[in-house]
């Protein structure tokens, strides 16, 4: 296969895979500066009403925004039930494992942002504070501007232009 094949499919490759995540990432991108606001503090509190705390567990109590975000995230092609093997593929064992990821991951990496952003979502809804930590540690917040910025960047293929090219030579 010659090297113009080989781009030609990469550029294929990479055209599909805007347009497939391109409105789901759109969905989530619209919560980026909530995301921004609450990166580092508590969006979870513990209800402790009614007497709850004499005569059970206190349970978390969310932030509306962080629910809809959950919810909205939830509806999208970007949860991967298959997060594990991620983790497993790419050695991701910590926090900073992940922040490494997401930070090298490019447009052939999706898989790797699907992951950390479906195990955050899906592990929230059985253990309680993994939502909170996702947006205290700016896990999603990552997750989804290195998303819109790769999409953003080959969604619009860069264009190469002609500059001061003389008559009769010819441009490499």
């Amino acid at each position: 296969m010659d090297k113009t094949q080989t781009e030609k499919e990469d550029i294929a490759y990479r055209q599909q895979v805007v347009n497939e995540y391109r409105a789901d990432v759109e969905k989530l991108a619209r919560y980026l500066s909530w995301l921004e606001s609450k990166n580092g503090k508590s969006v979870q509190q513990s209800y402790s009403g009614s007497g709850i705390a004499e005569h059970s567990i206190a349970f978390p109590v969310y932030d509306g925004t962080l629910m809809n975000f959950i919810k909205e995230a939830q509806r999208t092609k970007l949860m991967d039930r298959n997060y594990k093997y991620v983790y497993s593929r790419y050695r991701i064992r910590r926090m900073e494992d992940e922040l490494l990821a997401i930070r090298r991951a490019d447009i052939r990496e999706m898989d790797v942002l699907k992951g950390i952003l479906s195990r955050y979502v899906m592990e929230g809804m059985t253990k309680g504070r993994r939502w909170s930590e996702a947006v205290e540690n700016g896990i999603f917040l990552h997750v989804i501007k290195k998303m819109k910025e790769n999409l953003d960047f080959w969604d619009h293929p860069v264009q190469t232009r002609v500059v001061n090219v003389k008559k009769g030579e010819k441009q490499e």
